[in-house]
Formats: structure tokens, C-alpha cells, sequence
């Protein structure tokens, strides 16, 4: 699948903002070194990965200092990432394999909350990584091939992961639906995620086409919708939302998500998104302001 640019999937969320929800009051957007100008603001800081903690597969200089530096300040630190092609101890070692030291409860994939909400009736069709074991799941599932079959006899569909996701299948999945409409949840929402080649088309790209195409609505998981943002709340029993902020590198999924929740927003744009572009027409664009914009954590 071809990769978007930077203006191209900015362009994107745009068209899709009815479908988003509602960002809430803008921030006042002002632009500091790092978070420790903003720390004493907050009591829990939850991170985005991609752009903000690593980039593809290489960590991002300084950020595993800035962790436990909030950390010795006695702020709360989570990850919260929208990455679902790992399962529970995939997650956990890939932040390990990264420098990071997280603990288990730290670390909040959108795969884990999509899991817990997914009907255990039926078989599933997953958009499945390479090496995908079914029996990771807590239903019964199958990975959508290259085999028009599989994807007339499941009852619904799962979308983990695009990166062996081709055209063709994406044209079987989309005939299969218009011959029998079924359920597609979709474990990552976003349109694309920052590798170190660029960026990479996610199932969220995949689901939103569904959607234009066929008029069906699919069930999101993951930044910015509801369910990510209610799991790390319930992790942090007694810190008020105007006492949590989400750090990020994008307007439409971090800094709305955020305030949709009543939450502070910090954008980061030396390294994801708007790595190299001037974010500023962006926020102007979209009228979604961060309370606080980095260029690094």
C-alpha cells in the first residue's frame, strides 16, 4: 500500500471530523523547551509512542531521561498507544527492546481495551500481522489471506494491523461486506503512523474507506475515541481530568482526544507527524489547539 504525506493525512482527518468526536475548548497553544516547563500543571502524563517516545524502531533521544525525571518528580507515567499489531507481552517487550523500563500496569494498548469489549459469539476475520497466533485472542479468529472464502464465513471482522495488507484484500473485504454486512471493529483508529521511511497507511486508513464506501459504521477503539481514554482513568483513581495530560504528535487523535476528555494536550513536532513542517497552519486549519507544543519531550 502506498504511504501518505504529512499534508495528505492532515487533509484526511480533516474530511473525517464529523465521524471524531467533539475536541472541546481550545488550548492556548504555548510553545515551550520540554515538559519540565509544564510539569507542575499535572499529575499524570500519558504518552503517545509513536513520535513521541520512538520512531519505528529507534527511541527518540532524551525521552527515557524525561520519564523517570516526572517520574522523581512524583508524577504518574503511562503509555497509551494505539499500536495493535503486539499482543500483551509483545507490547511489553517491545518498550523494553526500546530502553524503556514501563511496568505492565503503565502501558495501555488499544488492542487490549478493543479485546476486552470484543462479543465473544462467532468467528472473526482479523487483519492480522505476520506471525499472527489466533489463540491470542479471546474468540475464536482466523486471518484474512489471499482466499475469498475465509472472508464469506466469518461473522465479523477485526482489524489489527495493515502491514501486510494489500489492495486485493481490501477489495475482497470490502466485496464480502457488500454481499452480507457484518460488524468491523478496529483496534487502531489511526490513518497513519511515522516509521523511519515515512509514514505508514494503519487500519484506521483501511476502516475510514469502509466506511465512505459502503455506509457502514465501524466500531473504533484507540485515540480519539471513548473507550482508551475511560481504561486510563480507571488507572488513575483520583487524579481529576484537568490534572492528566496527553503527549503526542497529532492534532486529530492525541490533542482532540484529550480534550474531549477534559484532559491538557501536549503536541510534540520534532519527530511524528509534523516532523519538519510548520505546525502552525495545521492548528490554524483545524482549530484544534494544544494547551502546551514541544519539540521533544
Amino acid at each position: 500500500m502506498q504511504d501518505m504525506s504529512p499534508h495528505e493525512a492532515f487533509d484526511r482527518y480533516e474530511t473525517l471530523r464529523p465521524r471524531l468526536p467533539d475536541a472541546g475548548p481550545q488550548g492556548a497553544g504555548v510553545a515551550l523547551a520540554s515538559l519540565a516547563d509544564m510539569q507542575d500543571h499535572v499529575d499524570a502524563f500519558v504518552f503517545d509512542a509513536y513520535g513521541v517516545l520512538n520512531v519505528g524502531d529507534t527511541p527518540i533521544e532524551g525521552a527515557f531521561q524525561r520519564i523517570h525525571a516526572l517520574r522523581a518528580a512524583g508524577k504518574e507515567v503511562l503509555v497509551l498507544t494505539n499500536a495493535a499489531s503486539f499482543n500483551r507481552a509483545q507490547t511489553e517487550a517491545k518498550f523494553k527492546g526500546l530502553g524503556f523500563d514501563f511496568a505492565p500496569h503503565e502501558i495501555i494498548s488499544s488492542r487490549e481495551v478493543c479485546e476486552a469489549r470484543l462479543p465473544a459469539e462467532g468467528l472473526w476475520g482479523v487483519m492480522a500481522p505476520d506471525g499472527f497466533d489466533a489463540n491470542d485472542l479471546p474468540v475464536r479468529a482466523v486471518a484474512l489471506d489471499d482466499n475469498p472464502e475465509i472472508y464469506g464465513r466469518v461473522e465479523g471482522f477485526l482489524l489489527l494491523s495493515s502491514a501486510t495488507w494489500t489492495p486485493g484484500r481490501q477489495a475482497m473485504l470490502m466485496a464480502s461486506l457488500t454481499q452480507v454486512p457484518r460488524p468491523v471493529i478496529v483496534a487502531n483508529p489511526d490513518l497513519v503512523a511515522p516509521r523511519e521511511t515515512g509514514l505508514s497507511l494503519e487500519p484506521g486508513f483501511f476502516a475510514q474507506e469502509l466506511q465512505d464506501k459502503l455506509n457502514l459504521q465501524a466500531q473504533f477503539h484507540g485515540k480519539p475515541f471513548p473507550s482508551v481514554y475511560e481504561e486510563v482513568e480507571a488507572r488513575l483513581p483520583g487524579i481529576a481530568p484537568d490534572r492528566i495530560a496527553m503527549v503526542g504528535d497529532t492534532l486529530h487523535t492525541d490533542v482532540l482526544g484529550a480534550q474531549s476528555r477534559s484532559w491538557h494536550s501536549v503536541l510534540v513536532t520534532d519527530h511524528g507527524l509534523f516532523a519538519g513542517l510548520d505546525v502552525d497552519g495545521f492548528i490554524t486549519k483545524s482549530g484544534i489547539k494544544p494547551d502546551w507544543i514541544v519539540p521533544s519531550i
